[in-house]
């Protein structure tokens, strides 16, 4: 596409914008109790803007047509990861482990444990999922997606002392992976939009 189709360019990225509304608007329906089929489209609908990017990218775009995509789209990748990404724990653990209101996890340790009292292991995950996603969406949109290294980092040593346990480990890695998939992909979304 040229720098001579402007207008292709406004329906693209207008598209782009309904898109991340869309997906925002089904993130939010799922918060309290995330469900697969609303994620499928979630994810559908994520999948398609990222292809319709690539294909046909948005180029000239404005500033001001820029900052509201942009501002969506952040708020889609932060606030829609939490369901995507539990919805990844819920089908990988089962009922296995049973969730915290913050995000932590109540489990059983292996050996020398009191079935009557769990432990809560990663406490905060919840809080820590919003702050890893907004930080991932950003560094991509901004050019600079070395940064997700830091933030994996700053999170694993955060994080260590917590994960001797499988479960622990195990939500930990599909939490992680689901979530900054889910950030990385829309961030770069709003990246090849913006040009």
């Amino acid at each position: 596409m040229s720098s001579a189709d402007p207008l292709l360019s406004i329906i693209v990225a207008a598209s782009i914008a309904v898109v991340m509304c869309v997906v925002l608007v089904i993130s939010l329906t799922n918060l309290r109790a995330p469900s697969t089929a609303p994620m499928v489209v979630a994810s559908a609908l994520i999948a398609a803007a990222l292809v319709i990017v690539v294909v046909v990218p948005p180029t000239d775009m404005a500033v001001l047509a820029g900052i509201p995509l942009t501002a969506v789209g952040i708020a889609a990748a932060t606030i829609g990861g939490n369901p995507f990404a539990r919805r990844a724990l819920d089908i990988a653990s089962g009922d296995r482990v049973r969730e915290t209101a913050d995000g932590g996890i109540l489990i059983i340790a292996a050996h020398d444990a009191d079935p009557e009292h769990p432990r809560t292991l990663m406490r905060g995950g919840t809080v820590i999922g919003y702050l890893e996603r907004l930080a991932a969406v950003i560094a991509v949109v901004v050019g600079f997606p070395e940064a997700v290294a830091a933030v994996i980092a700053v999170k694993g040593i955060g994080r260590f002392p917590e994960l001797a346990e499988p479960e622990a480990r195990e939500r930990f890695i599909i939490g992680t992976v689901a979530s900054l998939l889910w950030a990385g992909v829309i961030g770069a979304i709003i990246r090849f939009c913006l040009g």
